[in-house]
Formats: C-alpha cells, structure tokens, sequence
C-alpha cells in the first residue's frame, strides 16, 4: 500500500515539477552562463554562493538554477514569489533565516517575479543581504535596470538566461517521454511540433506534452494527434509594455530606418500577431516619417498621417493594410535626420542660453505705443524683395548673433532644399558684409 501511495504521490505531481533538473549537468541550454568555465557555474560547483538576480523569459530555468544553487552550498531554501507575498511574509522569511544563522547555516531567499515588489518592499531586503543574514536571489522576466531600485540593483550580480532552442526542447521532451516508461513512442516531429509551439519556454513545452500524452491518444503518438491538441496553441512571446515589447518596436523602428521593408513587415507581423492596439504603431509610423526621412520625401509624413487616419476609420484587420503600406514607403524612402538634428541642436541651444529679447524690427506694431517704440521698424517684407528675399535681414536676437542648425542631407529631396539653402545663406553672407562695411 505504501509503494501505491508513493507512486501516486509521484505521479500527481505535474511532469514540468517531476522533470525539474538536480543538477547543473541535467541543466538543458543556458551554457553562456553555465558552461565549464563559467564564473556561474564555478560558483554553483564551488558552493560560493553570492546574491544575484536571473534575468530572463519565462521557462528558461530561473527557479531550477536557484535551488541547485541552494542544494550545492548545502543553504537553507526560502522561496516568495512578489506576486502573492507582501512585507509580511518577507519578515517572516528574515526571521527564520536569522534562526537559520544562529545554526551556522546560510539561506538562499529565492524572490520570484521580484519586478513586482514595489520600491519599499525591495528596500526590505537591503539590511539582511547587507549583514549577510540572506543571500538574495531574484527572478525576473523584466530588465532589471528598470524595475529593480539601484539600491538592491547594486548589491546583486546580473546573470542574463536565453529562450530555449527547439532543439534544446527535443532534448527535455525525450527525456520526459522516457519518464513515462518504455511502452510510450512520441515521434520526432510530434516532438518538433511541440518544441515549436512552446516558444523556448521549457516549462511550457513539458506542460502541453503532459496534455498530449493524457488526452487517450494511446502510446504511440505523431505529429497528427499531436496537432489535435496544438491547433491554435502556437502564440508569439509579446507583453504590452514590458521588454519584449519595447525590444521588438526598436527592432521595427531600426528596421525602417536601415531601408529594410521586409524586416519591417516582419516585426509588425510579430507585434499584430502579439496582441498590439496597431495605432501604436501607427504613431509611431508618424515618428519615424519625421525622424528619419524628414524632407528627404516630405510625402512619407502624409502617408503616415493618411495610414492612421485609415484604420481609425477601417479598424483591424482592413485598416492593418494602410500601415503596412505606410511602413513600407518608410523604409523604402531616402533617408535623413537632418530636420530631427536641427530640431534637437535648436533645443538645446535654447535651454543652455537666456531669454533674448526679440529684434525690434521683428516685432509686431499693432498699437502706436508698439510703433513708438520702434517695433516693426526697418523690417524687410520678403514679398516685396527681390525674388522674395530680403537678404542680410536678420532673424535671430543681438546677442545671439546666426545659428544654422538645419544641415540638409544630400538625399532625396533635400539635395534640392540644401542647394537653395546654400544660395540662399550666401547672399545672406554677403549683403551682411556689405552692410557692416
């Protein structure tokens, strides 16, 4: 009776828990941080235990590394996870690890999701991994430069973990397959199918191979049952607002930018298919028609404008289209940051300098007070010049003197608008000269 209720115990438990590595050598990938001659592993190995935080995506090993850590220097293991836990039980976890200390026994304090905590709660922790009390692990899927306060940020060591290759997952499935004994056959593009469905999340995959091998298929499964369960279970790691999220809307935006449509259909394919409102996008698009193109082909801005208005209009999915297109004509366009720079070079100037007044023949005289002070005077109307151009005219305060912060490129368009401006700025040059001699 007792062997039955130890198999059960075994056999309730989920296959992801019951595949959970004891060691680093049954460890599958992250080989960056734990391979032979890693500082990590030597660690590990070494029992040189040192408070640290995982920083990664979901199932890349976070909490498996942090209790073999745990088990290697022969520590006590207390686990919170931010998500459930509030001050209260990280005070109870110190004081038992204070009992544990008074025992000549050090404890790991394992906080998963620790980018939940708020800035007090993380500051709970920074006198007891100070004295030594803990040695603190953290897990987070977010970069921790962001949410993790620079107090606790300094007194940990950041380790970066990976998405599992397929092939890394192939590897975990066969050894679980194995685990349900010798009758059961899972084929190698079943196996494939899942590793591809799981997205480099390990515990993922173990997870949708438990459902496969339950759902009454029989002992031998292909690619066909397992299809039965996958259809529709494929979905892209996307987070509105979290790292994956800013990292592919930089991989979009840099994609435009170095003249690659394709690249860019592809990373807005990704970001529609992860769940992205697409005037996000849109707005962005808009950006992008002003940083990066500017007056190289001032119709990009346009095209960016007419796209949102279109699927304000239109919605998902016929409104998708007129962004696409628009993306399209971004990255297709030549290129230039010149408007961006000047607008940028402008700023600055004018936040490192004072409050200039305005040249009086700049001003508008709309009352006989203004024109008896002179405001207006001596002002050139452009339309009434030359060639509407009043040369030598100046347009920046006295003791500012001329700027030029507009450098157009020689693309596009602006080689036009450069080659007027250069014209335009010598005869500026020269009536100057002439009417300082």
């Amino acid at each position: 009776m007792a062997d039955n209720s130890e198999n059960f115990a075994q056999n309730a438990r989920p296959l992801a828990d019951r595949m959970r590595p004891q060691s680093l050598d049954q460890v599958i990938g992250q080989q960056h941080v734990l391979g032979n001659d890693k500082p990590l592993r030597q660690a590990i190995e070494n029992g040189h235990v040192h408070s640290l935080v995982l920083w990664g995506p979901p199932g890349t090993g976070k909490t498996t590394i942090a209790r073999i850590f745990a088990q290697a220097s022969g520590s006590a293991f207390e686990s919170l996870s931010a998500v459930l836990s509030g001050v209260k039980d990280i005070r109870a976890a110190i004081q038992r690890a204070k009992e544990n200390r008074q025992l000549n026994q050090q404890t790991i304090l394992f906080v998963d999701e620790v980018h939940r905590f708020n800035k007090s709660q993380q500051d709970a922790f920074l006198p007891h991994i100070e004295d030594g009390t803990i040695i603190f692990i953290g897990a987070t899927t977010e970069n921790p430069a962001f949410e993790l306060n620079n107090a606790l940020l300094s007194r940990l060591r950041v380790y970066v973990l990976q998405s599992l290759r397929d092939d890394d997952i192939v590897t975990l499935l066969s050894h679980a397959v194995d685990d349900y004994g010798s009758d059961v056959t899972v084929s190698d593009d079943a196996l494939l199918a899942i590793a591809t469905a799981a997205d480099g999340d390990a515990r993922r995959s173990l997870n949708l191979l438990e459902i496969i091998l339950e759902a009454g298929f029989g002992q031998k499964i292909g690619r066909e049952q397992a299809n039965q369960v996958l259809s529709g279970e494929l979905t892209r790691r996307f987070d509105n607002g979290g790292d994956v999220f800013y990292d592919q809307i930089s991989a979009l935006h840099k994609s435009v930018r170095g003249s690659s449509p394709d690249g860019a259909l592809y990373w807005y394919a990704r970001m529609l298919d992860g769940g992205i409102d697409p005037i996000y996008i849109a707005r962005r698009v808009v950006r992008i028609a002003s940083e990066d193109i500017g007056n190289a082909d001032p119709r990009a801005l346009t095209i960016a404008m007419e796209a949102w208005e279109a699927y304000r209009r239109l919605g998902s999915p016929e409104g998708e289209l007129a962004i696409a297109q628009a993306l399209v004509f971004c990255a297709s366009a030549p290129k230039s940051n010149a408007v961006y720079e000047a607008f940028n070079a402008a700023m600055t100037f004018v936040k490192s300098n004072g409050s200039d007044a305005v040249p009086n023949h700049l001003r508008n005289a709309p009352t006989k007070l203004a024109k008896a002070q002179g405001f207006g005077q001596d002002y050139r109307y452009d339309h009434a010049e030359p060639e509407a151009f009043s040369a030598g005219q100046t347009y920046f305060p006295d003791s500012v003197g001329e700027r030029t912060f507009y450098q157009p490129s020689p693309r596009g368009l602006e080689i036009k608008i450069g080659e007027k401006l250069a014209k335009l700025r010598a005869q500026h040059d020269a009536a100057r000269k002439k009417g300082a001699a």
